[in-house]
């Protein structure tokens, strides 16, 4: 028994917690023992603090300082201000619906002030309807950030409407983890810093794409048909919607497509060099349905290809209105027929956007020079490019052909592309060298050649049978070359030759 003792006291045990009748018995005495006054004579000494036993549910919580609402009322209070809000969106045009579920902010008048934000953006309310979401885009967490990033990159407060409603997400998008890695990739494609924001204002969608993706399989693929690395840039700036097309859908079935009618993968990577945004003419839209209109109108299947890589341009147009009006054209004032029209576009595809007017006024020069009309006819099929030369130019070398020269009219019948070479650099220092050692030669022989091959004929004491022209055509194997660093101007230079007026051409 002592032992017992013992450990009971080594070791006491905790008490056990009373039991749920027996609280109830301590709350009820309690409460009675507070209840009844004092037995002696003294005044209940005050308290400070809390109580040690929590009041009942009967006593008053009005004069607590820690009063608060129920859970009831507090929703039915939120839900009252975001009715208020849905009734102000409604009144924009906005489907408060599409926001279901969305944190919108607490009262109508902070959701003025973010809808005259964005009104100071240039987004309308019909904006706002078409994308709602952008509503729930903070102003100063979300906008105000994406906003300045947009800006020291260089993007033009002009091109921001039209930026935000091609693009809205961005408004949701981080500048650390969304922008700021494409714009790094831009700048490691060779894309110069002041051209980003141009590429950005062109095709915004590409801030929404992985790196991983779609822009790094496109432009892997380009260079792997081709393209020069350090083309890439330019190819980019030009045209950023690259960045954008599935490899499999659109631009191997493009490739695979011109390669079919006869243009190797090398010309192809220079035309895409060269003009990046035929690469958006639709396939089956536009490219499918050209080809076979310039076949239809007289082109032969095997020039195809060098039509393709002189005028690229023709893979987009509305090719087929085009033809019918410039082949009804041709044989009303030219008298060019139906297969000949073939041989025109063959030699210039250029002549299907030429204008009635161009048309007309040098074949009205060439008839006043003395050439009958179907010489004039003779003369276009073989160089097509007589229609659209500078008359002004004309009229010298034809002049200088006249005065000083001295030839028969007929030889210009016979090779019309004189009137293409420059007077002064070519046509007058040849012809004045040739008359010096007393040579007697075609004006084909003349011109049709380099410079090195004109110096090397020279050498010559006499002109040899052996020395037989070949047609001026285009050469295909130039596409071959690659191009250098600075991508020429698709422009006419001013000192041109050839005319470049507004109203020359068929809008």
């Amino acid at each position: 028994m002592m032992k017992s003792l013992f450990l009971f006291s080594a070791h006491p045990k905790p008490p056990l917690p009373p039991s749920p009748h027996l609280r109830k018995l301590l709350r009820l005495s309690a409460s009675a023992s507070a209840s009844s006054p004092p037995r002696t004579g003294r005044s209940p000494r005050p308290t400070h603090g809390r109580p040690r036993h929590s009041p009942g549910p009967s006593s008053s919580s009005s004069s607590s300082l820690y009063a608060r609402p129920s859970l009831l009322v507090m929703e039915r209070g939120r839900a009252a201000r975001r009715a208020d809000v849905d009734a102000f969106l409604a009144s924009l045009g906005v489907d408060p619906g599409e926001l279901a579920g969305l944190e919108l902010p607490a009262t109508v008048d902070v959701m003025r002030e973010r809808v005259e934000f964005l009104h100071s953006l240039g987004l309308s309310n019909e904006d706002l309807s078409a994308y709602p979401l952008a509503l729930g885009c903070s102003v100063r967490k979300n906008m105000v950030p994406v906003l300045d990033y947009l800006g020291k990159l260089g993007v033009r407060q002009d091109a921001l409407p039209d930026l935000l409603r091609r693009y809205p997400q961005v408004l949701h998008a981080s500048v650390v983890v969304d922008l700021a890695p494409v714009v790094k990739y831009l700048q490691g494609m060779d894309v110069r810093p002041i051209d980003v924001p141009r590429v950005l204002e062109r095709y915004p969608e590409l801030l929404g794409f992985k790196l991983e993706g779609t822009m790094s399989t496109s432009i892997a693929y380009l260079v792997g048909i081709g393209v020069a690395r350090r083309q890439i840039g330019s190819v980019i700036t030009r045209f950023p919607e690259v960045l954008g097309m599935r490899v499999g859908k659109i631009i191997k079935p493009f490739t695979e497509h011109l390669e079919g009618i006869g243009l190797q993968r090398l010309a192809i990577a220079r035309i895409i060099e060269k003009k990046p945004y035929v690469l958006g003419f639709g396939l089956d839209d536009k490219v499918k349905p050209n080809i076979e209109a310039l076949l239809e109108f007289g082109v032969r299947k095997e020039a195809l290809a060098s039509v393709v890589a002189q005028y690229p341009d023709i893979l987009g147009i509305e090719l087929r209105d085009k033809l019918v009006a410039q082949q009804s054209l041709f044989e009303s004032s030219i008298l060019v027929s139906s297969e000949d029209f073939g041989r025109v576009i063959e030699r210039m595809p250029q002549a299907i956007s030429l204008g009635r007017t161009a048309v007309l006024k040098h074949v009205n020069f060439l008839t006043a020079c003395g050439f009958l009309l179907s010489q004039v006819s003779k003369m276009v099929v073989a160089c097509p490019q007589l229609l659209a030369l500078n008359m002004d130019i004309m009229k010298m070398s034809f002049e200088y052909f006249q005065n000083e020269m001295e030839r028969n009219s007929e030889e210009l019948v016979e090779f019309p592309a004189f009137f293409t070479y420059g007077l002064e650099s070519t046509i007058r220092p040849r012809h004045e060298i040739v008359a010096k050692k007393g040579f007697t030669c075609s004006l084909a022989w003349l011109l049709n050649c380099s410079d090195e091959k004109f110096d090397e004929r020279m050498k010559y004491d006499t002109i040899g049978i052996e020395e037989m022209e070949v047609e001026n055509s285009f050469d295909m194997n130039t596409l071959s070359e690659p191009l250098d660093d600075e991508v020429e101007d698709e422009d006419l230079d001013e000192d041109s030759d050839y005319e470049s007026t507004d109203d020359e051409f068929i809008e």
